[in-house]
């Protein structure tokens, strides 16, 4: 009986830590809806702007006088396809302040403002790295061993190309330290700095060491994926399988 019961109380603690798992992977789900609902509205606006802008369909139908330089309606559809380009460029800082949003239990607003800034200071602190390893050259040009792509542009920063993936990653530890120094006391002397306001400053800290850990690790993680695309490209339909595979599975990211 004693034996019984300890299984019975081991495969509760079991169950209840795999429902807890279950139930932070599920905020997790729900916290990156705002922001790929953006996608669609965002596709729709580019996809109208561009297509009716491109010369060569312009032309094709004889439709100068209508949708060519110049027209009230080239202006507008030009604005449709810059705001739709200017939303996809900047996904990773809309996922950022979206998973903040939407994991910070209390204040989110705090959440959302401190997570814009920690993405700046993160991708801030890995172009000073980068300059500093002379990766970035003094002139701004890229040194010869960089391989393409993995060096982007990020709100006007060079720094490491992480995509989405980097605002996710940031707006989990954002909501992370969020929820456990929102209600930070100090001092009299500092009280000004306690509570809510001690979040920003506590991520600022934080995401300084976070974009210099980032810079050694993030590297691995783009050598990983161009190993994934040469397998994939090199296998035939084995390679096939697995991309289907990995299209599937990037799904819950957007």
């Amino acid at each position: 009986n004693v034996m019984s019961t300890a299984s019975i109380a081991k495969k509760s603690k079991k169950e209840k830590g795999e429902n807890k798992v279950f139930a932070v992977l599920q905020r997790i789900g729900r916290a990156l809806f705002l922001p790929v609902s953006l996608l669609p509205a965002a596709g729709i606006l580019l996809g109208i702007g561009a297509s009716f802008t491109n010369a060569t369909t312009i032309s094709s139908y004889g439709l100068e006088w209508l949708l060519g330089e110049g027209t009230l309606l080239n202006a507008i559809l030009q604005i449709f396809s810059s705001v739709g380009n200017a939303v996809f460029g900047n996904l990773p800082l809309l996922f950022a302040m979206g998973v903040a949003l939407g994991m910070a239990t209390n204040e989110k607003a705090v959440a959302v403002m401190s997570s814009g800034l920690s993405f700046i200071i993160m991708h801030t602190t890995i172009n000073v790295m980068l300059k500093l390893n002379g990766k970035i050259l003094p002139d701004g040009s890229l040194a010869a061993d960089v391989v393409d792509g993995t060096i982007a542009e990020v709100l006007g920063i060079r720094t490491l190309e992480m995509g989405v993936f980097g605002g996710i990653i940031t707006g989990l530890i954002v909501a992370f330290l969020h929820n456990r120094f929102y209600k930070t006391q100090l001092p009299a002397a500092l009280s000004f700095f306690a509570g809510v306001r001690f979040v920003p400053i506590i991520c600022t800290v934080s995401f300084v060491f976070i974009g210099t850990a980032m810079f050694f690790v993030w590297p691995f993680v783009q050598s990983g994926i161009n190993s994934l695309g040469n397998l994939i490209a090199g296998t035939g339909n084995v390679g096939l399988f697995i991309y289907g595979v990995c299209d599937r599975l990037g799904i819950p990211f957007g």
